[in-house]
């Protein structure tokens, strides 16, 4: 597919991320150190402050700063699609003092996506509960006509403008851009891939007409959606959403394999016992009945959710098998 070779552009960064990982790695033990010195927990981030997965983690970070017994700091780490806060998760003890929050995705896709990755996820991620998700919405901007009202308008105006039918993502690999291709596979159609790096720039170039389509996740697109400045056409739960339940999913316009869910999950190293892995995951199933009855996450189009390990690592299992599909299908591989 032609996204392949354009989505390359996204991984030109990864080379240097990655060095920079061994200069991120000193300042790293300092700050374990300092967090072991207080008795405070570390939650590693794969992404920047004020970004989705940094808002989740300091929303848990202030439930848990009074079930843990200490400060809970957030040490953002973002980078190489994750990779540089694995890497740090890798160098921490398994003493229960650090957690990553991460995208499920560095356990569920990126064993199968990178040819080379750092960490194997079966032995340095242990799993402990996942944190909060989201459903994907596909958004259309002004570069379509308003005309087209549904998935089925959406992908004929797309065959009908070969020159017009492209789409953006928050990243090569990302669940947007993975799921943006099944869709085009599924139409047995060839769609340019332009990649970003992140999501506000594409929703940008979108509402500037200089893209056809995006998913991201809903609660990046609601407010464009009600002030008309977009129009979201699907949605990728297995019901409907109830952010937005005017809009129906994918199952219901023909595509009964495109229900996906963003979701984000606390990880410990690799070697941390069960029983820190258990205790951990009791505070965090805590703090996500708190986040719930708050409704913090819900401003952002999330769900504060939780689970066992045992529950998430079954999750875990059942995506590996459906992202190893998604892959083989698409031809999607990154070095």
């Amino acid at each position: 597919m032609q996204d392949h070779q354009t989505s390359r552009r996204a991984f030109l960064g990864n080379s240097t991320a990655l060095a920079a990982l061994a200069v991120l790695g000193g300042l790293g033990a300092s700050r374990q150190a300092a967090a072991q010195a207080t008795g405070a927990l570390r939650l590693l981030c794969t992404a920047p402050g004020g970004s989705i997965p940094d808002i989740v983690a300091r929303r848990y970070a202030e439930q848990l700063a009074g079930r843990h017994g200490g400060a809970v700091v957030v040490d953002n780490r973002p980078g190489a699609a994750g990779r540089i806060a694995v890497g740090a998760l890798k160098q921490a003890d398994a003493d229960g003092g650090t957690m990553l929050l991460a995208q499920g995705a560095v356990a569920t896709v990126y064993p199968y996506l990178y040819e080379k990755l750092a960490y194997d996820a079966g032995i340095d991620l242990k799993p402990v509960s996942v944190a909060a998700e989201a459903t994907l919405g596909l958004a259309v901007g002004p570069a379509v006509p308003g005309s087209v009202n549904n998935l089925r308008e959406f992908i004929d105006w797309m065959r009908t403008h070969p020159g017009q039918a492209n789409y953006g993502s928050p990243g090569a690999g990302t669940l947007p851009h993975l799921l943006s291709a099944l869709l085009a596979h599924e139409a047995k159609a060839e769609w340019q891939h332009v990649a970003y790096a992140g999501g506000p720039q594409a929703l940008v170039d979108l509402m500037g007409g200089r893209l056809a389509m995006l998913i991201l996740p809903e609660g990046l697109l609601r407010q464009q959606h009600a002030a008309g400045k977009l129009r979201v056409l699907a949605t990728s739960g297995s019901g409907r959403s109830e952010f937005m339940p005017g809009i129906p999913t994918f199952v219901e316009q023909g595509h009964a394999g495109l229900v996906v869910r963003e979701w984000f999950a606390f990880f410990a190293p690799g070697a941390t016992s069960q029983t820190v892995v258990d205790a951990a995951a009791l505070q965090i199933r805590q703090a996500a009945a708190g986040l719930a009855s708050s409704g913090v996450l819900r401003d952002i189009g999330m769900l504060a959710v939780a689970s066992t390990p045992v529950q998430m690592g079954e999750r875990i299992a059942l995506e590996q098998r459906y992202w190893q599909r998604v892959l083989n299908l698409t031809g999607i591989r990154a070095d």
